[in-house]
């Protein structure tokens, strides 16, 4: 039975006098007298820390004796470990010295590794089913001509048939000699749901991403060496909801899998600043704040603060600025709020924390209320000792790019790789450039690589087109990128349209464009719909309007006589599109609708002149309704670390749910 915790209140108020909120939280939980367990967490938990802080005054002489005694033993022990520290970061420092050394080797041979590498997964991989047609006239001067191109839906029934029944029921195997480990998700934001990507304990594939991850660390090395004592990384990583397949395999984030394997490293976990339950939470947005949380408890000992995806940051420092009081207010109590119900996240929190921090939340309170509104540049002046903000911000990111450079201030925002649910593509050797000019290096051994030539304003990008090899890429022109890969995919078009802007050595590097249209019938790609989006916004700011496109998307209707394209944008929460201005700003955007037209490429125009597509419709939608758009995504087993808005719609669940948010409807007539 515990005490009365206002007779606690009545005794320490003398003794601890800075305890306020404390006291408050007791005396507010105990007039509920709620019998909730959940709700009596931070009744428990503000008791507890008064009878601690006692206990410690009673102890505390006996301490003193113990910490003499103790002190030249720990002294000793602390020179012992600088030393190993010191050893440590030298071989470290060597290692990595040695993988830039052959990434350099690499890509001076590219043409030579290519070919030794598709060898290999040939020979490795030759008795594989879905190889079988074309076995008998296979090697590698015949691979590109016996065996046709593929997409996902080529391999849809040998991942469906792994997932049921296992590897032990078929002989030969169907994509890789390799054990199955699990499957991966990747994003299918634009469907809904997420493809199953297999991943297969390969040798050579892990040697392979072994050159890829450690010569990207050494790269980012190369540019912020590590720094003793502020070592800490605010890492916003979700390690997301296992699902399992129907003999047993496991589903789970790319991102993921060395937490949810227990692979992680202990020094891997060391750097993050958020205990081990947080990335593996149930609930995304409570995962988001306990990292923010555990981010500000270790405020002077964050070096960087990174996410795969620019709309990951965006989202956590969005939520910065609507919850800091209450995370302030946690950290002056010692345990995150009660709306984080995980127990076992709540319990790795309240370690972490390591009791009430009164002077680290008044010092948090003073920068944030001094915001007076303006959050530009809050990465650096709470963080004071960061160096880096690192995500991917290329292609559909750029979107986000603008709000996250407001965000970060004077803290630069370092450029992320290419690297993909199926293979690791290229790494960036110059993280330092801005998005636009972000470039990566195609890395000759991470798989056999081949273009597929693309053109943006022709009618057809017709696959019969013949691919070519790494070697013969020309210098501004853009390619689908096609990849055969150690984990059992052949040929695969990865639906990723790169524009060839140089070589470093004899590798090409390529600029990230957007992704590639599905199928011949799609009339606008992710590149057309931003282009357009970009115009109209100046075209509404010129008419002296408030209101700011959040997020946006687009659906061609088929099924429509002619075609139809709607066109999606989100407005900010303080848009001139009030009430008492709807019809005005109505007016406005009308006049404003050419505009988005005008951006659209060449494609669409072709089929607008022929009849073949009817009048753009545009929505304008509420603020949060792309976030609902989230919600569903991520109950579908879209992974939350991996989650991109989609840009091009193929969906018609996605069209209905977000014209439940639409409240304006526009067209060009």
């Amino acid at each position: 039975m515990l005490p009365n915790p206002l007779i606690i209140c009545v005794l320490y108020k003398s003794v601890f006098p800075k305890r306020q909120k404390i006291y408050k939280i007791i005396e507010r939980q105990n007039s509920k007298k709620s019998q909730n367990l959940v709700l009596a967490l931070p009744w428990v938990a503000a008791v507890l820390v008064l009878l601690k802080e006692v206990n410690t005054l009673v102890i505390g002489a006996i301490d003193l004796e113990k910490l003499d005694i103790n002190s030249n033993i720990n002294e000793s022990k602390s020179k012992t470990m600088d030393h190993d520290q010191e050893n440590n970061d030298s071989n470290k420092m060597a290692e990595e010295e040695s993988i830039i050394e052959k990434v350099e080797e690499y890509t001076k041979n590219a043409g030579f590794h290519q070919l030794e590498t598709l060898r290999s997964i040939l020979q490795h991989n030759s008795k594989v089913q879905y190889l079988q047609p074309f076995i008998s006239h296979l090697d590698v001067n015949t691979f590109r001509t016996m065996v046709p191109l593929s997409s996902y839906d080529d391999y849809v029934d040998y991942i469906n048939q792994m997932a049921e029944h296992g590897k032990q029921h078929h002989d030969p195997p169907l994509l890789s000699v390799d054990p199955l480990l699990c499957f991966f998700y990747s994003s299918g934001t634009s469907s809904m749901k997420p493809k199953l990507i297999p991943y297969f304990d390969s040798t050579l594939s892990q040697a392979a991403s072994f050159i890829a991850h450690r010569g990207s660390t050494a790269v980012l090395h190369r540019f912020f060496p590590p720094r003793p004592g502020i070592n800490k990384i605010l890492w916003f990583l979700y390690a997301d909801n296992i699902t399992t397949t129907k003999c047993g395999f496991k589903v789970m984030a790319a991102s993921s899998y060395s937490l949810q394997s227990g692979k992680a490293e202990p020094q891997q976990l060391a750097v993050y600043s958020s205990p081990p339950q947080v990335f593996l939470g149930s609930i995304v947005e409570h995962q988001m704040y306990c990292h923010l949380l555990c981010g500000l408890r270790n405020l002077e000992a964050i070096d960087a603060i990174r996410t795969p995806y620019a709309v990951g940051l965006v989202k956590a420092f969005g939520l910065l600025e609507s919850k800091w009081e209450q995370l302030c207010d946690d950290l002056e109590c010692g345990f995150p709020s009660i709306e984080v119900s995980d127990v076992a996240m709540r319990e790795d929190v309240i370690k972490a924390l390591g009791g009430p921090q009164l002077e680290l939340s008044n010092r948090i309170r003073l920068i944030c209320r001094g915001n007076n509104d303006n959050w530009g540049g809050i990465a650096h002046r709470l963080w004071r000792n960061i160096r880096y903000i690192r995500c991917v911000c290329t292609g559909s990111m750029m979107q986000y790019y603008p709000k996250l450079k407001y965000y970060a201030g004077e803290v630069p925002i370092v450029g992320g790789d290419y690297f993909a649910s199926e293979c690791c593509v290229g790494i960036n050797l110059d993280i330092m450039q801005p998005p636009e000019t972000t470039r990566f290096v195609i890395l000759p051994t991470a798989a056999y690589f081949e273009f597929l030539p693309f053109n943006m304003n022709e009618e057809s990008n017709d696959a019969a087109d013949e691919t070519v090899d790494l070697s013969s890429v020309e210098v501004g022109k853009m390619y689908e990128v096609v990849v055969t890969t150690y984990r059992g995919f052949y040929r695969y078009q990865l639906g990723d349209v790169v524009k060839v802007v140089g070589f470093y050595n004899k590798s090409p590097e390529v600029e990230f464009v957007m992704r590639a249209p599905k199928t011949h019938a799609e009339i606008l790609t992710e590149k057309d719909l931003v282009s357009a989006i970009e115009n109209f916004q100046l075209a509404v700011r010129g008419a002296m309007m408030k209101i700011e496109i959040v997020e946006f998307a687009s659906f061609l209707d088929q099924e429509s006589q002619p075609k139809q394209l709607k066109v999606f944008a989100e407005v900010q929460e303080e848009s001139d599109f009030m009430e008492d201005k709807l019809e005005e700003s109505t007016m406005i955007l009308k006049r404003c609708i050419s505009s988005l037209e005008s951006g659209f490429g060449a494609l669409y125009k072709v089929e607008k002149d022929k009849g073949q597509v009817g009048n753009l419709v545009l929505f304008i939608l509420r603020p949060g309704a792309f976030d609902k758009l989230y919600e569903v995504a991520i109950r579908n087993g879209t992974p939350a670390s991996q989650y991109k808005p989609p840009k091009i719609i193929r969906n018609h669940e996605i069209v209905t749910l977000l014209q439940k948010y639409s409240f304006v409807t526009l067209n060009d007539i």
